[in-house]
């Protein structure tokens, strides 16, 4: 399955942008190449994740685990590059966290992305409690 303009990563690179079993939806790494600077780029391919879910019939709410890939020479550089992936995931995942796993690499196979992503989700999964996360201990008052 794939959306609109997807289908040559099924028919030229033989691989399934989007496989439905049951109820668990996995999504294929999406590059992040189309944007003015990686910040832009990351939202596409964020945007894209969400088309994939939803030709699937399952919705961001419904991602409990999400693994980017990120290009990087070194943990500083890495800590840079992923800095926008961050904020990005903010806009997209405001009240449920998935799992999510950042890993660095030297290349990816689109050129010129910043970073590419995945995600499983478990369809109607949104709708029920995900974790058992106690809530962020107040900070302190300075005095």
């Amino acid at each position: 399955m794939a959306p609109p303009g997807w289908e040559g990563s099924y028919h030229g690179f033989h691989y399934t942008p989007v496989v439905r079993i049951g109820d668990r939806v996995i999504v294929s790494g999406i590059p992040a190449i189309e944007g003015a600077d990686d910040e832009a780029k990351i939202r596409w391919a964020f945007q894209q994740l969400e088309a994939h879910l939803k030709r699937a019939g399952a919705s961001l709410e419904d991602v409990v685990e999400l693994t980017s890939f990120h290009v990087a020479q070194d943990h500083e550089e890495f800590r840079r590059r992923a800095a926008p992936a961050l904020k990005v995931h903010r806009e997209f995942f405001k009240d449920h966290y998935p799992a999510w796993t950042a890993v660095g690499t030297t290349a990816l196979f689109s050129k010129g992305a910043p970073m590419e992503i995945r995600a499983e989700a478990i369809i109607g999964s949104g709708k029920r409690p995900r974790s058992e996360v106690p809530p962020e201990p107040p900070k302190a008052a300075k005095p």
